[in-house]
């Protein structure tokens, strides 16, 4: 039983009396699930944010790898027996074998890591000695020049046959832990119980005469190319008079029978300055192209795409003045010249079609890049098999590993043996993960190493960069392609653009229907009518995003390219509508306003809506043909027309605000005092004769003024409106719209609600409007509410995946063009995360992507939520 006592007033009489609980406690159980549920929160607090932080350190983690430089593994030096005439060296791409090849056709072979020497073959030259050689970017296919004016074409590689662990011959020498030798072949044990065999393989072809008979060849370059059916063999030579001579043959197989059919051409090129002197001979693989290189740094391009009649195209020095030639080559691909100087110095060049090309064939080389210099002359260089990236020597032995692309230098070597710069040989491996020098006194450099991902760089991925076939620096991102010549490109610019430009198309279509939306069923419309509303607006947000994606894709995008016009003038027609049918509604008698408030009203609105679509549709085609000359898509390429109509619907929302402003400031106060003594239909009237003046005026100035635009030369085609694809921002903007509308909805109304009564009261006392009091004294005291609202659809379109997957395009473009695609950071992440293999660099950027669209959240909610705070106190001092 709990005891009680009457609590007496202090105050006398005038004081009041109330019967207070006398040693009444709070139960255990009470405080303690109390206690329990504080430390449960605080607990749960802190594990999200741990979880957040986890999650940026683990995406973090996976990213960072792009950033680091190589890894040396292991370095050997070691001597073979002197070959005086060495002219080319060759390996198999798992580093096992090495072959080095003399101008006598003598063919030894070596294992890489120990130096231990193997078995050797010799190529029958028919006793003629080598004079030039050239071969193919694999290094294997070849062919030789003879001082006797003939080639003999060769293939000289090194072939890998995987056996069984019993298939292993017995009684073979161990090398390492791994090689084993019968003194020919290498025997390498690797994961399966399975051996890999490697072995010489090494043929010659007869020989062909090239030049006149005892002219030797002095120059050469070789190049395979054509299709499988029909594949081509070319080859350039520069004989000791100077006279150049490309020679094609072109196999035709027949793919039922396999007979084959060669069909060989020759042509002489053009003659070069007399007393020239040839160092380096370049031949693309398509022989469209010929590059003579001299060794005091000036290049002769020839243009040969027509076989029958070679020109010289072009002539240019490529190295600074007084600087000789060191190095001349392609990367893979055949785009880019590599041109190294005897002062150290590397460049990089395209040949571009340009404006103003004072050459025969309208291209010209220009200089792409300058690569970080070596300290001495460049005098030997390979390149990748698989990527930009390639080897330079240098005159004082150090051997750098670089990317053209992303130009860095990725490993800077060091040769054990002393440099000897006439006879340096460099050999990058196939795999690009290690590399070989060897010179004719048989001294060997091999080193292995690991460079992951050779092109990310902070500005590969954030900055311009200028790569091949692409007339200038920028921003791209293309990380597959169908060629193996490709060279991926992962700028996250386009995506980071492309997940700014869906936002904003969404949020200039959510924004303005959300919050009218929002006010209008807070602040006018009838509770029953709200109690309806809001729950259907609440459960369109539950509507899956891959459905809204497939139903744009499929359905709306195709829609809206049959019926542009009308879909353009639905944006004018629809507001237009309701501000029409609002005026109407004010000239109705007040009883009969009154009656039909609530859902006929609300029922009224929709039929607005309907009839405005209506009449959009059906004066599709007249707008069309008079605002776009009859094709809105050969007006928005400039086929026709100009932007004189178009410009005018842009500009008539801010003449109107311009010509209302103007009516305010001048007979605004006037007007107003001259309805308040009208009745409520009178007033109506003329309000609604206000409007249509404004209309009409505002509609005189915009197209006044896009007249004037236009004859000083301005043209709003090619910026936000330009070439129309099918699946395009407009297209996205109103789906995500759509899916965000309700987010933004929801919590607008809500905050809009939690305003006190007592201020709608004051200000509708004090004489204001319902409209005038939910714009003026509702909205401002609930900004902050409001404000979060936005942040938080912003927020779902930032992260938003399936319907930009569906319906944007995909394609990674930096225009504001409302018609054209976009892909943003996430759908990106969707659509190449299966094709990445895991620990690729592909891999690792979609890493990158997702930390990058962390940030970007994290920091607009971070500043969304500062300016809410400020949103926050400004209500409170209301």
């Amino acid at each position: 039983m709990t005891d009680t006592s009457v609590s007496q007033p202090a105050n006398g009489p005038g004081g009041y009396k109330r019967l207070l609980p006398v040693g009444r406690a709070t139960r255990k159980s009470v405080l303690l699930a109390d206690r329990f549920a504080d430390v449960s929160i605080t607990v749960g607090g802190l594990m999200v944010i741990l979880a957040v932080f986890a999650i940026l350190l683990f995406l973090a983690k996976e990213a960072a790898p792009l950033f680091m430089g190589g890894e040396l593994r292991k370095q050997e030096a070691y001597d073979l027996p002197p070959m005086a005439d060495l002219i080319w060296t060759n390996a198999d791409e798992y580093q096992t074998m090495g072959v080095r090849i003399g101008a006598s056709g003598r063919i030894e072979t070596f294992h890489i890591e120990t130096g231990r020497r193997l078995a050797g073959t010799e190529l029958d030259f028919g006793g003629d000695t080598a004079t030039a050689v050239g071969a193919t970017i694999n290094r294997s296919d070849m062919v030789f020049g003879f001082s006797d004016g003939s080639v003999r074409f060769a293939h000289i590689g090194l072939e890998s046959q995987v056996l069984r662990r019993e298939d292993m011959p017995i009684g073979l020498e161990r090398l390492t832990e791994h090689d084993f030798t019968d003194g020919t072949a290498v025997f390498r044990l690797i994961p399966g119980d399975q051996v890999r065999r490697i072995a010489l393989r090494a043929e010659v072809k007869p020989p062909e005469q090239i030049a006149p008979e005892g002219t030797p060849i002095k120059a050469m370059a070789f190049a395979l190319g054509g299709t499988v059916e029909r594949p081509t063999r070319s080859f350039v030579t520069f004989d000791a008079q100077g006279i150049g001579r490309l020679t094609r043959s072109e196999t035709r197989i027949n793919l039922m029978t396999r007979a084959e059919r060669v069909e060989t051409m020759s042509v002489e090129l053009p003659a070069l300055p007399t007393g020239t002197h040839i160092a380096k001979v370049l031949l693309s693989s398509q022989a469209d192209q010929v590059y003579v290189g001299t060794a005091e740094g000036e290049v002769f391009r020839f243009d040969t795409r027509d076989f029958a009649a070679p020109r010289l195209a072009e002539t240019a020095r490529l190295t600074s003045p007084g600087v000789g030639l060191g190095v001349l080559g392609f990367l893979i691909g055949d785009q880019s010249i590599v041109v190294g100087g005897q002062d150290g110095s590397l460049k990089i060049f395209f040949r571009l079609q340009v404006e103003g090309a004072e050459t025969t064939d309208g291209y010209r080389m220009v200089l792409a890049r300058e690569l970080e210099p070596q300290p001495a002359a460049i005098v030997a260089y390979d390149v990748s098999q698989r990527r930009k990236t390639l080897m330079t020597l240098d005159a004082a032995g150090n051997l750098w590993f670089r990317h053209a692309t992303s130009e860095q230098v990725l490993l800077r070597l060091i040769q054990q043996h002393e440099s000897d710069s006439g006879g340096e040989m460099v050999m990058l491996m196939p795999r690009d993960d290690g590399a070989v020098v060897t010179n004719r006194a048989g001294k060997v450099d091999y080193w292995r190493y690991a460079v992951p991902h050779p092109e990310t760089t902070v500005k590969a991925i954030f900055g311009k960069l200028w790569y091949e076939g692409y007339p200038e620096p920028s921003y791209t991102w293309q990380s597959s392609s169908g060629t193996d010549l490709f060279e991926p490109k992962f700028s996250l610019v386009p995506l980071i653009f492309g997940t700014l430009k869906a936002t904003v198309y969404s949020l200039l279509f959510a924004l303005p229907i959300a919050l009218l939306a929002a006010i209008y069923t807070s602040e006018f419309v009838h509770r029953r009518v709200r109690a309806t509303v809001k729950p259907v607006m609440e459960m369109m947000e539950s509507l899956p995003t891959v459905v809204l994606g497939f139903i744009a894709a499929l359905i709306l995008a195709p829609l809206v390219e049959s019926w542009i016009a009308a879909v353009v003038l639905g944006f004018v027609a629809l507001p237009f509508g309701l501000m029409l049918a609002a005026y109407i509604w004010q000239v109705l008698p007040p009883q009969l306003a009154l009656k039909l408030n609530g859902l006929p009203k609300f029922a009224f609105m929709f039929a607005v809506v309907g009839i405005s679509a209506w009449v959009a549709y059906r004066l599709g085609p007249w707008f069309e043909q008079t605002f776009f000359y009859g094709d809105f898509k050969a007006w928005v390429n400039r086929d026709v027309g100009t932007g004189t109509p178009f410009m005018g619907l842009l500009l008539w929302p801010l003449s109107f605000v311009a010509v209302s402003m103007l009516f305010n400031r001048t007979v605004g106060t006037a007007f107003r005092l001259h309805l308040r003594g009208l009745n409520r239909q009178q007033a109506g009237v003329f309000d609604g004769l206000r409007w249509i003046a404004l209309v009409v005026a505002s509609l005189l100035l915009s197209f006044g003024a896009a007249m004037l635009l236009t004859r000083i030369g301005f043209d709003p085609r090619g910026g936000v409106v330009d070439t129309y694809v099918q699946r395009n921002a407009l297209v996205v903007g109103m789906v995500m719209g759509f899916a965000i509308i309700p987010n933004i909805y929801t919590l607008a109304e809500d905050a809009l609600n939690s305003v006190p009564s007592q201020l709608r009261a004051a200000s509708l006392a004090a004489g204001a409007t319902p409209w005038q009091t939910a714009i003026w004294v509702v909205l401002p005291t609930a900004l902050s509410g409001v404000f979060a609202a936005c942040m938080i659809g912003m927020g779902r379109a930032v992260g938003e995946t399936m319907i930009v997957v569906m319906a944007a395009g995909n394609t990674p473009v930096l225009d504001w063009n409302i018609f054209n695609g976009l892909r943003t950071l996430s759908a990106n992440i969707a659509v190449e995360l299966p094709e990445a293999v895991i620990g690729g660099t592909l891999y690792r950027m979609l890493f990158l992507a997702a930390l990058t669209l962390f940030i970007m959240t994290f920091v607009i909610n971070t500043i969304a939520e500062v300016i809410r705070q400020r949103f926050r106190k400004r209500a409170f001092q209301l």
